[in-house]
């Protein structure tokens, strides 16, 4: 057992050996990993050096330039009225930024659309006047709703980059539509994102026949930059722009396309900056609940409850590095709710943590290795920490939490952090209390090695969690990272590991990865998430992204990105192979528009060592072949009507499986949305009974917007495995600056554990109130 401690400047680590018969278990694992390391050796090496030629070959991957592009900002004595009219004299002080330079779709050229930048900053605020031109005015404009933190695939957007210590790895990105709606996040390395942590600053916009125009105010408060004896700053910065209609991205300072503008190397400069000295920065969040609860099980009630309930959060910023947050009677009844899933793989289903508590500085305790959202990677998720496991049981049903904390410190040298909560003891479950610390060293460019330990005390026993992971940026393109956890569990005696490594190398023209995992069968990480157990992965992979001179079609085909991803699975212990597949894709188009549409076929081996039942099909051990073929289609997401869909066929095990996943949106302004989803699972002569059947899920959802402030949204969702009815409803009032009144309407179904029907119904209306100091 692997026990670590640390203080600012040493890691110490104890080590509690293990018996004979765990070290050759042990043994057995490394044997295995030692066999395949060797069988697939000349293989990586061929892959790493056809990277590097690439690399070498690939001009259109740039390095930074030495000398940085620059914007001066400049100081006045007033207050500016944010309206966005860019009217107030004051605006005329301002210089103007240079041209922006394109990064797609022809990287480095000049753009097609201008964009202007203007600075000002007074004691209280910092000032961005941002006019993006168009010939088309109003009548370019995309938008498709009014959601903070909206999908940057479907809207005109700006986006500024952050980089006050100047540390070329950290970035604070603050991003507005053309309707003044805010997106904002968290960024390192351009590899780890916080994309739920909100900023407290004000937008507003106009349109134009000539174009729109963002007006934005920042407190100094919501920005972290050092502090230091100079009387002025000069921080790295970077602002892009696209224009969605024609997909043309712009950046101030440009950067290679396969990155994005958080990559903080390939910054600008923002300079003749005179910010207060940092100051104890504190934001309170108190809120008052009531609500009404009813539950069913088999139609019969058999509660119903009324309540009143009051809570809060406190944050305060201790200096730039170090934050402190402070929470009881947390609450989260206007987080968003869980879609259903019906899942046929023998993949545990992934849901997203949606709480904004614990999605703010989740990167800090994110480690692991996951598939990337365009499928590279491979499909291996180890999570050793999964803030979904504290104050949720496995039904996502809430269990309160009574109170908590975290701190997270970071630095251009280390990182660290740490949170603890406490869950309140119910009739179903103990009184459970959750830790987790959390240690990094940067050192290098953008390299770190650091440590997770995760535990859960419960009355029956612990279970501990420890993890040691690295990453390591070798040039531009390529990157390894690693990482090595244990876990141990005191009432069972069950002793786990799980490892892997992963190395990627990107450039303009090609995405390559190979990635080697491994989980042991009783690896339990109790606070944190695996997809498979028992399991060594092996999952190359390669895309490549062609845009040359024999592309069609030019005006509306942008790329045309064939891929495959091989993936192989041996049981660990016995080395057996249990799964085989190669994921080809010979078709993939994406278009000027947005719009794209793809082909796969992926031929498939699987030993399945135990029966497995999806979605009430049981299907009997033993070996399988088969294969199955997929279509992904989607027009342009950000027209006011459009259609994605995901189609697959073929054989399945023993018999044929059709499933399909249709999505409909129809946008007519951001101020109207609404979407329908249908889901289709048909079994043909599937499994130990030749089973034909055909399960549907389906939703509709809806979002009605009076400004970005003032929103009703609401979902609707049937499941025909286990006839579930779900709906969610809640308007949110965003009375000031992130201070909210809800009022949410809830409706779940489920079955238990008894394979009974539960069904919870909840009304609440809930008021929370912000004030920063």
């Amino acid at each position: 057992m692997l026990y670590i401690f640390f203080n600012r400047d040493v890691i110490y680590a104890a080590v509690l050996l293990p018996s004979a018969c765990q070290v050759a278990a042990i043994a057995d694992i490394f044997n295995i990993l030692a066999r395949l390391l060797q069988y697939m050796k000349r293989l990586t090496i061929l892959l790493l050096l056809n990277s590097f030629y690439s690399f070498a070959q690939d001009n259109d991957m740039f390095k930074p330039d030495s000398v940085r592009r620059s914007l001066e900002a400049v100081q006045i004595q007033t207050t500016l009225h944010i309206d966005g009219q860019l009217k107030e004299p004051e605006w005329q002080l301002a210089r103007p930024s240079a041209n922006f330079i394109q990064v797609e779709p022809l990287q480095g050229t000049a753009p097609n659309f201008q964009t202007q930048v203007k600075v000002l900053y007074n004691k209280q605020f910092l000032y961005f006047g941002v006019f993006s031109q168009d010939s088309l005015g109003k009548n370019a404009i995309r938008a498709t709703d009014f959601k903070r933190d909206f999908n940057v695939l479907q809207h005109d957007l700006v986006m500024l980059s952050f980089d006050g210590f100047n540390d070329k790895r950290n970035s604070m990105s603050l991003a507005t539509n053309a309707y003044g709606v805010q997106r904002d996040l968290l960024s390192f390395d351009d590899i780890y994102y916080d994309l739920d942590w909100d900023g407290l600053w004000k937008v507003r916009t106009t349109r134009t026949d000539s174009g729109w125009i963002a007006e934005i105010a920042i407190p100094w408060q919501t920005l972290r930059y050092p502090k230091t004896t100079d009387s002025v700053q000069n921080w790295g910065f970077n602002i892009y722009r696209n224009r969605r209609l024609t997909n043309e991205v712009t950046a101030f300072s440009p950067y290679p396309r396969s990155f994005t503008s958080m990559r903080m190397d390939y910054a600008g400069m923002l300079r003749n900056l005179q910010p207060p000295p940092p100051k104890t920065n504190i934001r309170v969040q108190p809120y008052l609940i009531t609500s009404y609860d009813k539950q069913k099980v088999d139609g019969v009630k058999i509660a119903s409850d009324a309540k009143l309930k009051a809570g809060g959060e406190i944050k305060w910023a201790i200096n730039p590095n170090a934050v402190l947050d402070l929470t009881a009677n947390t609450d989260f009844a206007q987080a968003d709710a869980d879609r259903q899933v019906n899942n046929t793989t023998l993949f545990s289903v992934f849901f997203p943590e949606r709480r904004q508590f614990f999605l703010e500085n989740a990167s800090l305790f994110g480690i692991g290795v996951s598939q990337s959202p365009d499928e590279s990677g491979g499909l291996m998720r180890i999570q050793p920490f999964f803030s979904r496991r504290i104050g949720l049981d496995d039904n996502g049903n809430q269990i309160p939490l009574e109170y908590g904390g975290r701190f997270v410190y970071r630095s251009s040298k280390r990182n660290y952090g740490a949170m603890m909560m406490r869950q309140k003891e119910l009739e179903a479950s103990p009184g459970t209390n959750f830790f987790v610390g959390r240690y990094s060293e940067n050192f290098g460019k953008q390299n770190r090695i650091g440590t997770l330990v995760t535990v859960k005390n419960q009355p029956q026993g612990n279970n501990t969690v420890a993890s040691v992971d690295g990453f390591f940026r070798l040039a531009e393109s390529h990157s390894v990272s690693t990482m090595v956890s244990a876990s141990n569990t005191t009432n069972t005696g069950k002793r786990g590991m799980s490892a892997y490594a992963q190395y990627y190398f990107i450039s303009n023209k090609l995405k390559m990865w190979w990635t080697e995992s491994i989980v042991t069968k009783d690896y339990d990480p109790q606070m944190g998430f695996v997809s498979r157990t028992n399991v060594i992965g092996t999952t190359p992979g390669v895309f490549w992204w062609y845009r040359g001179k024999h592309l069609p079609f030019k005006k509306w085909l942008r790329a045309y990105e064939p891929s495959v991803f091989p993936e192989f699975y041996h049981q660990v212990g016995t080395g057996k192979l249990v799964e085989r597949s190669w994921t080809i894709y010979p078709v993939w188009l994406n278009l000027q528009s947005g719009a794209y549409f793809g082909y796969s076929a992926t031929p498939t081996y699987q030993f399945l060592t135990e029966n497995f039942q999806p979605l009430g099909v049981k299907i009997l051990a033993g070996p399988y072949k088969y294969t199955r073929q997929k279509i992904y289609a989607s027009t342009d997401p950000a027209r006011k009507l459009n259609l994605q869909t995901i189609y697959w066929w073929g054989t399945y095990f023993n018999g044929r499986l059709r499933s399909g996943d249709w999505t409909l949106q129809y946008a007519p302004s951001p101020h109207f949305s609404l979407s329908g989803r249908f889901n289709r699972n048909n079994f043909l002569k599937v499994g130990e009974l030749n089973t034909s059947t055909k399960i549907d899920l389906y939703s509709i959802e809806g979002r009605f917007a009076v400004n970005p402030r003032v929103q009703l949204i609401g979902f609707y969702q049937v499941n025909a495995e286990n006839d579930s009815k779900n709906y969610n409803i809640r308007l949110s009032w965003e009375y000031r600056p992130l201070s909210y009144i809800y009022v949410v309407l809830n409706h779940r179904d489920f079955q238990d554990l008894t394979a009974k029907t539960q069904t919870q119904d909840q009304a609440l209306l809930k008021v929370s109130f912000l004030k920063q100091f």
